[in-house]
């Protein structure tokens, strides 16, 4: 990916959470959340569950998580 922000990212931005508070929350780690977050790792469906639960008031889904590249800037 390019600087865009993903989506993920966006919204963890949006609700003012740190990469640690969500980390914490979906019970993983940082390094996962920031590859996550700039679409250079997939996350394991457990964790998308938990990511799309975090974010889903602010209309994240699987898809915005796992291709986040379709919705670059």
């Amino acid at each position: 990916m390019n600087n865009s922000q993903t989506p993920l990212k966006k919204a963890r931005i949006a609700k003012g959470l740190t990469l640690q508070e969500v980390a914490k929350r979906v019970d993983s780690d940082t390094g996962n959340i920031s590859r996550i977050e700039r679409g250079k790792q997939t996350p394991s469906k457990e964790l998308v569950t938990k990511l799309v639960g975090l974010f889903s008031d602010y209309g994240i889904t699987e898809v915005h998580i796992i291709y986040p590249e379709r919705f670059s800037d």
